[in-house]
């Protein structure tokens, strides 16, 4: 494993056996894994890349330390998630200051779990949001005759011009498009709202032809509703589907523990909603959530809470498949 960058997550729960009911008694280390997971999570704590100052680095290590505040039992939809095997792979070494190395690495961990799991779903726990662009790449080698298709929850488009600014938290998806990864009419934004994009980014993301869905018209379509139509122009047109929730995407008043924290946008039950739907979906191959910062977080850890529930109403959404 050292031979592509994954090492053992810095806090993990240590795992007995036993009746299992909380997810840190579920999740177990994938190198204990007999069969082909149906989950591999792997963690990207990285952030010197971040625009805004952020401790997104340590939010790989304060999910796997919330495990233990939650069953893996999902009462409204009546789903034992321990139907499902969820591997946890560790966080992707990174380097000390270079922050290109770092993304490198990132790209060949990434490759080489697509590689060795290829019928596994994917979990990136970032991070900043840098490290999506350097995941599609990474699965863009293993599948190189195959198009990709981005689902992108986000406050932000995220296509600054990396010329400008280096590989950072603005650039991924203008990175991966000017690097001919991915085309512009694959990629789906949901989530826009307010103030917080220039008009030369937006003009950019036309240009490309990025299919964008403003938060105020999503909510009128219905956000549920926006996101099965997003998934199904996905599926008439590419082989996989890469999910990214920038959990910026959040309102500020629900999540405060972002980098770029704004007002206006969604309301953590929306955001569980979307997860659980995103969830059904078999052509959703990976997904990562990125720019959670519990430096910002208050006592309660109600970011990191947001961040890990979201990510088990994904699960939930698997689940449902079975």
């Amino acid at each position: 494993m050292s031979d592509h960058w994954l090492q053992a997550p810095e806090w993990c729960w240590n795992k007995g056996s036993g009746h299992v009911e909380f997810v840190h008694q579920w999740v177990l280390p994938l190198e204990q894994s007999s069969s082909s997971p149906d989950i591999v999570l792997y963690g990207a704590p990285i952030s010197r890349s971040s625009i805004s100052v952020s401790g997104a680095s340590q939010y790989p290590e304060e999910f796997r330390k919330m495990w233990k505040k939650f069953a893996t039992y999902q009462i409204e939809e009546d789903i034992d998630l321990t139907k499902l095997n969820v591997r946890d792979a560790g966080d992707v070494q990174m380097h000390m200051t270079d922050i290109l190395l770092s993304h490198k690495r990132i790209e060949s961990a990434t490759s080489y779990l697509v590689e060795k799991f290829p019928r596994s779903t994917t979990c990136l726990i970032g991070g900043d949001h840098s490290v999506t662009a350097c995941a599609i790449r990474g699965i863009k080698k293993q599948y190189p005759d195959e198009l990709i298709g981005i689902l992108q929850l986000d406050t932000h488009l995220d296509v600054r011009d990396p010329s400008v600014l280096g590989p950072a938290n603005g650039t991924p998806i203008r990175q991966l498009i000017d690097g001919g990864v991915v085309e512009g009419e694959h990629i789906v934004n949901v989530g826009l709202h307010g103030f917080f994009n220039a008009k030369s980014l937006v003009d950019y993301a036309k240009e490309q032809k990025i299919q964008v869905v403003p938060l105020n018209k999503a909510r009128k379509q219905g956000l549920v509703h926006t996101i099965k139509r997003s998934l199904e122009y996905l599926m008439d047109r590419v082989d996989r589907i890469y999910v990214t929730v920038d959990m910026d995407v959040l309102d500020i008043s629900i999540a405060p523990g972002v980098p770029a924290s704004t007002p206006g946008g969604m309301s953590s039950q929306e955001l569980f909603e979307l997860m659980l739907e995103i969830g059904t979906y078999p052509e959703v191959k990976h997904i990562d959530f990125v720019c959670l910062d519990p430096t910002k977080d208050s006592n309660v850890s109600e970011t990191v809470k947001v961040g890990l529930y979201a990510w088990l109403q994904f699960l939930s959404g698997i689940a449902l498949q079975k």
